[in-house]
């Protein structure tokens, strides 16, 4: 019989270390820097971040790079490295109408207090592969940005502070009051501390998603607003921008503002909600790390979805949610079967052996 127990060591192991490292770094153009990385693919390094549960671009970038461009491998690598780091304290919380924003939109009303920022996007543009990035320069980089910038002092300054635009709908009585999904639990728990238990209270609902894999968020978020769940979402507000991160010095008793981060933030506004009373609309909350206006507005819709009261989908069941947007859970369990299971397979071999020869009996007999 042919099954043989493959054999390998320390030596091999380490050589396909190497060998990956070969693959990413030994071709012919310039080994990519980290800088690199973080500036001219800050999508990917968000998107690290945001999962990883760390906001640290030049971690991040550092990961990407190691990681040869995989996404899920970097936050594996980012989140591992957080869980080095001593705790020394709780942010202070923070109202997100302070934010700076670059880019700020609503598809619910055109006019909103304090206008809306297109801001960097390509949402407004095709997707059409662009040759010229082939000779892209700095001198070329340099001509769009004077030319991009020439007026802008004749553009008024930004307010400091914006507005929600959902308040005007609040200030109508025409939303929902958000139902707590963990009942008269409404505790503030840290997920990285506490293991998360059913039914979970809104601050882990919140801090699972937030950190939850952006594809997978999509895809649940997706086959709700499919018609497999209740949310038909409309954007409220959607921001991108800059938050003060604020921390009470333990010393002085002092709240101080230690940097910012960018984050972006979505409120969706869905369908008028089933409760007593007058009908109103309903809203859903999403706020990630960095750009990914994907994962916030998928965030707000399973946010919106797990609130049902009696779920009738997956996608709103909170359980169901929860338990598996996480990326680096769910790739773990997924690559883990590339590990050997020579012992289970084995066992499943014999007993596939021994049903087939009680069949061959069986049918021995009968004729």
């Amino acid at each position: 019989m042919g099954y043989v127990a493959v054999k390998g060591g320390a030596a091999a192991i380490e050589n396909a270390e190497q060998f990956s490292m070969i693959r990413r770094a030994g071709g012919a153009s310039e080994l990519l820097k980290p800088d690199q990385i973080r500036e001219q693919l800050h999508f990917a390094v968000d998107r690290v971040m945001s999962e990883g549960s760390l906001y640290a671009p030049e971690l991040a970038a550092l990961a990407f790079k190691q990681a040869a461009g995989d996404s899920l491998e970097a936050a594996f690598i980012l989140r591992s490295y957080r869980t080095t780091l001593p705790r020394l304290g709780y942010g202070a919380p923070m109202n997100t109408d302070g934010m700076r924003p670059i880019r700020r939109i609503s598809a619910a009303f055109k006019d909103i207090p304090g206008g809306q920022l297109l801001g960097p996007t390509p949402d407004y543009t095709l997707r059409l592969l662009d040759f010229d990035l082939k000779d892209e320069s700095p001198d070329h980089t340099r001509r769009m940005m004077a030319r991009l910038f020439k007026d802008t002092e004749l553009v008024d300054p930004l307010p400091e502070r914006f507005p929600k635009v959902v308040d005007m709908l609040r200030r109508e009585g025409l939303l929902v009051p958000r139902p707590s999904a963990g009942g008269k639990d409404d505790r503030l728990v840290d997920i990285t501390r506490q293991a998360l238990t059913f039914p979970a209270p809104r601050s882990a609902q919140l801090q699972t998603l937030a950190r939850g894999e952006t594809g997978g968020m999509l895809a649940l978020a997706y086959s709700n607003m499919r018609g497999y769940g209740s949310v038909h979402p409309v954007i409220g507000e959607l921001r991108v921008g800059y938050l003060p991160l604020r921390y009470c010095n333990h010393v002085t008793g002092e709240v101080e503002t230690i940097g910012d981060m960018l984050v972006t933030e979505a409120e969706v506004i869905s369908r008028i909600g089933e409760t007593d009373g007058p009908a109103r609309f309903s809203l859903g909350y999403g706020l990630c790390f960095g750009h990914n206006e994907t994962k916030a507005i998928a965030m707000a819709v399973l946010d919106r979805a797990v609130a049902t009261g009696e779920p009738a989908t997956p996608s709103e069941d909170q359980e169901f949610v929860l338990t598996h947007v996480d990326g680096i859970e769910s790739m773990g369990f997924c690559n883990h079967y590339k590990l050997p299971h020579y012992v289970t397979f084995q066992s499943e071999l014999d007993r596939l052996r021994n049903i087939q020869a009680g069949q061959a009996k069986g049918e021995e007999i009968r004729s």
